[in-house]
C-alpha cells in the first residue's frame, strides 16, 4: 500500500494499519519498511476482534493474530467493504483497495 498510498488518498481513503504488534515492533518496521502511514498497536487484539477477525487456529506467540485483510471504514465507523486473500503474505493490489473505496460512496 505504501507504493500506491498517493493513488489510494486521491479517491478518499486514509490507510491506517493495526496490529496486536507492540509499538516498538511496529515502529522498527515501519523504519526499516518505509512505511510513512500510521500503524497503531492493538497488543490486546480488541479492535482485532470488534471486527471478528482473530484467527481462531492461531497459538501461542500469535494468538490474537488477525486474518490479514483490509476494511473501508466511513467516518461513522460502518465498514463499507471488505478484502482478504487467503494466503498471510498473498496481499490484494491497491487498484482492488481503490475500486472498494469508489463502490463504497
Amino acid at each position: 500500500m505504501q507504493r500506491d498510498l498517493k493513488l489510494i488518498e486521491e479517491v478518499g481513503v486514509q490507510v491506517v494499519g493495526v496490529s496486536y504488534d507492540s509499538p516498538s515492533i511496529l515502529k522498527k518496521f515501519s523504519e526499516t519498511a518505509k512505511i510513512t502511514f500510521p500503524l497503531l498497536s492493538d497488543p490486546e487484539s480488541k479492535v482485532i476482534e470488534s471486527y471478528h477477525i482473530v484467527n481462531p487456529t492461531a497459538k501461542g506467540k500469535a494468538e490474537g493474530v488477525p486474518y490479514p485483510g483490509t476494511f473501508i471504514v466511513d467516518s461513522k465507523g460502518v465498514i463499507r467493504a471488505k478484502i482478504f486473500r487467503d494466503g498471510y503474505r498473498d496481499r490484494h493490489s491497491s487498484d482492488a483497495l481503490i475500486k472498494a473505496a469508489k463502490d463504497a460512496e
